[in-house]
């Protein structure tokens, strides 16, 4: 089965070497230096990666016989000779990242999992590799492409670029691109508006490879005061497991200590911000604030929330 990511390894640490030693010989005396490396941080990164990798290589294949199921049931077929097909499912694939994104950062459920690779506070190219050991909500926001005809493969070869694209993107090194490129391309600029928890900045930009998609839907947010990384409230461990496991931890504490079950739905359907004492004031941008009088009335639900993925 086709998997650029695991071909891409070599690459990728290459690449974090690389950034690693052009980061040691930046001026201390710059404004705005990148935050850098942190060795604590890049091992429990380098370590989820790996993790990650083992996981979704054994759940894609209970993908894969799900998009061949779809695949099977459907009239339709999309031939991989045509090169509008693949111009489509350029576009399909990226469109369901974006769906999928957003949902794992608006339903808490599906946050359990993202939150993951929010977690780090510093941004360079081994964060891209801190990836969730829960990859199992993925199955639902691609399995539309098989039923338009397209085939498993094609679907994987997709997903498969999507996430090479945004390996390089997970950077400090580079400021800016030219003004058409970020406009219409997710760039690093972009994503680390997404990794940021400024207020401004929680859950913006969403974008896999395009971000028109936030243009259009209206979660774009542009770079513009400089980015705090990681959650609203950091989780201060390089522990692997809790890392992976600490807000499926949290939503289940939250469950119980509730005493309605429309309650416990909330916590894991609702946002990753939201309680029962909010469930009619709950800001817009979830993870904001909330109002002092809320606040002072409650405690805050056990969630760790990013500004911005």
């Amino acid at each position: 089965m086709i998997n650029l990511v695991v071909d891409a390894i070599p690459f990728f640490l290459l690449s974090v070497a690389v950034e690693f030693l052009a980061l040691r010989h930046d001026d201390d005396h710059v404004e705005d230096k990148p935050i850098g490396y942190e060795a604590r941080d890049t091992r429990t990164s380098l370590v989820m990666g790996v993790g990650h990798l083992v996981i979704y290589s054994g759940w894609k294949l209970v993908m894969a016989a799900a998009y061949a199921g779809i695949y099977l049931l459907t009239p339709l077929r999309m031939d991989p000779g045509d090169w509008w097909v693949w111009a489509i499912l350029f576009f399909a694939d990226d469109l369901s990242y974006y769906c999928y994104h957003r949902a794992h950062h608006r339903i808490r459920l599906f946050w359990a999992t993202h939150v993951v690779h929010h977690s780090s506070q510093h941004y360079n190219l081994s964060t891209a590799l801190r990836q969730d050991w829960t990859p199992f909500s993925s199955i639902f926001f691609w399995a539309w492409l098989p039923l338009l005809g397209f085939p498993p493969w094609m679907i994987f070869l997709a997903i498969s670029w999507n996430l090479l694209y945004q390996f390089w993107i997970h950077t400090e090194k580079i400021r800016r691109l030219p003004s058409w490129f970020e406009y219409v391309f997710n760039t690093p600029s972009h994503h680390r508006v997404h990794h940021g928890s400024n207020e401004q900045y929680l859950d913006r930009n969403y974008g896999g490879i395009l971000i028109i998609w936030d243009r259009m839907f209206g979660t774009f947010e542009p770079e513009g005061e400089r980015v705090r990384y990681g959650l609203t409230k950091d989780i201060e461990t390089f522990n692997p497991v809790r890392v992976a496991f600490h807000e499926w931890v949290a939503i289940w504490r939250d469950m119980r200590a509730a005493s309605r079950w429309r309650d416990r739905l909330g916590y894991m359907f609702k946002g990753p911000g939201w309680s029962p004492e909010t469930s009619e004031s709950v800001p817009k941008r979830a993870g904001a604030p909330r109002p002092e009088s809320l606040a002072a009335a409650s405690p805050a639900p056990s969630v760790n929330r990013t500004i911005g993925a």
